[in-house]
């Protein structure tokens, strides 16, 4: 899929670097680009799914994702965000994150054309499209696949995401024949960089979910907005929307602690400093 050479480390914060080497205290710093990058949420998948398979276990083999303190945990290591454009907000995931169910309950919830995050601790998120019946659609080890939406799941619990990107959705009938057009799709003939943006292009149509649909020409049009504890933020500017997304994923996969961690060298304790903003 696009350039096959090895996959550039992440940056952390303190190595991204800003337009500005002495930006005033509300600045945002410009983000990571991810030009020949992808998170490819599958990357680690089989390691993953061991060692979560292990560890998740109780000691009558009730796996902790049915355990409710196993679910509150997960959702505290959540890092809510919001996404601009300009000055129009795109996307939003709120400080108390929807519930994760079980494939099973999934399949009496979804809807033809929704949208599933399946999410565990220290993975990737990964998306699928649901298409009808018991099967999804979604970009898998560098494919576009259909498969059954329990086997999409590797045994990860999940939610309907579909209204998480606030852009217009294309009608159920069209979000279902687009993502079953692209069935097969494979290798270098793909237009995405994960499952998430193979899923948001499907519901909603927009090339900024494809590889190389905006152009990077210096601005930085789209700002993350990291929600901290303590009523502080922290922004982060983009040149696109899919490196935004990226970023966005990696703080998903390593946790809201890491991400203060990371973090912590740029806020101080009146909530000012390179990147840092006070919540409204």
């Amino acid at each position: 899929m696009g350039n096959h050479g090895d996959k550039p480390a992440p940056l952390s914060y303190a190595e991204v670097p800003t337009a500005d080497p002495d930006p005033g205290e509300d600045t945002p710093r410009i983000g990571v680009s991810y030009v020949f990058a992808t998170d490819d949420d599958d990357d680690e998948e089989e390691e993953n799914q061991s060692r979560n398979q292990n560890q998740e276990r109780g000691e009558h083999g009730e796996e902790r994702g049915d355990w409710p303190d196993g679910e509150r945990r997960r959702r505290e290591d959540e890092l809510p965000c919001a996404v601009y454009h300009l000055d129009e907000c795109v996307y939003e995931k709120h400080s108390t994150p929807t519930d994760t169910l079980s494939p099973e309950q999934l399949l009496q919830t979804c809807r033809p054309g929704d949208l599933v995050e399946f999410v565990a601790a220290g993975q990737y998120p990964h998306w699928v499209v649901h298409v009808g019946g018991s099967q999804v659609v979604h970009l898998h080890r560098a494919e576009v696949k259909s498969s059954y939406l329990g086997q999409a799941s590797q045994g990860r619990r999940g939610r309907v995401v579909s209204e998480l990107y606030r852009f217009r959705p294309l009608s159920p009938d069209v979000v279902v024949q687009k993502a079953m057009e692209q069935v097969g799709i494979a290798g270098r003939d793909l237009s995405w960089r994960n499952s998430e943006c193979f899923a948001a292009w499907c519901k909603f149509g927009r090339r900024e979910f494809k590889m190389g649909g905006e152009l990077r020409i210096g601005k930085q049009p789209y700002r993350l907005m990291l929600i901290l504890p303590g009523k502080q933020c922290h922004v982060l500017e983009f040149q696109s929307l899919e490196d935004l997304i990226m970023e966005r994923r990696r703080n998903d996969q390593i946790g809201k602690m890491a991400v203060i961690q990371e973090l912590a060298t740029h806020l101080t304790h009146d909530g000012g400093s390179r990147g840092g903003q006070k919540g409204h």
